[in-house]
Parts: structure tokens; sequence; C-alpha cells
């Protein structure tokens, strides 16, 4: 049973940052794409940044290129969002994902597990 487990969230002041860790068990990821979405309230989720877990290839939304980078630590098997310049329209619930395919999709339907999410908060 593949397991994610969000933790990192929490209130910033804009310009802040924080770092976002997505705790992944169940499965050896090696064959996984990873995904960072969030859900503001009143809107669809989003795709954030995603990258392929064996060779390391990030992929980002427009919106958050050269402030947010994703990684992996195989060792920890865990998943990072470091999270810079934060501003308040980056307000959300941000989610962890995992896709069973080293093609990765900004398509939320398309990856097989999800974390609880975590609340991200960024005041004005």
């Amino acid at each position: 049973q593949v397991q994610l487990v969000e933790s990192g969230g929490g209130l910033v002041q804009a310009g802040g940052s924080l770092r976002l860790s997505c705790a992944a068990s169940g499965r050896t990821f090696s064959s996984y794409a990873m995904g960072w979405f969030r859900q503001a309230p009143g809107k669809e989720r989003e795709f954030v940044a995603a990258i392929r877990w064996t060779i390391g290839t990030t992929y980002y939304t427009d919106s958050v290129k050269g402030r947010f980078t994703i990684s992996r630590d195989n060792a920890k098997n865990t998943v990072y969002l470091q999270m810079n310049s934060l501003k308040p329209e980056d307000t959300a619930v941000y989610y962890c994902a995992a896709r069973y395919s080293q093609r990765v999709t900004t398509n939320p339907h398309e990856y097989d597990y999800w974390g609880q999410g975590t609340q991200v908060t960024v005041s004005s």
C-alpha cells in the first residue's frame, strides 16, 4: 500500500520561504513520477511541479518557475518542494502525488496516489 505523507506547511509572510516534504512508502519509487499540486478555496486542483524519480528531470508550472524547486532524496524516499519568494496567491493546500509512470503529466486525474495535503498560507 502506497502512502504519501506531507509536512512542512504553515503561515509565512510574503517573500518568505517554506520547504514541504513528502515521505513515500510502500513501493520502490524508481518507476514513478512524483508531483506537487495545490488547491485554493473555490478553485480546481492545479499542477505545481513534478520530478521523474529515477533521472531527476523536473517540471514546473510557469507561475512558480525560478521560485520553487522540486527535488528527491532516494535514501529517504522523500520528495521536497522548496518554496522561496512566496506570494499571497501561493496560499493553498499542497498535495503530493505519485504516478506509476516515468512520463510526467500535469493532469491530477492521471496520478495514482495522493497524500492528505498540507496548508500553506502566505500573508501580505
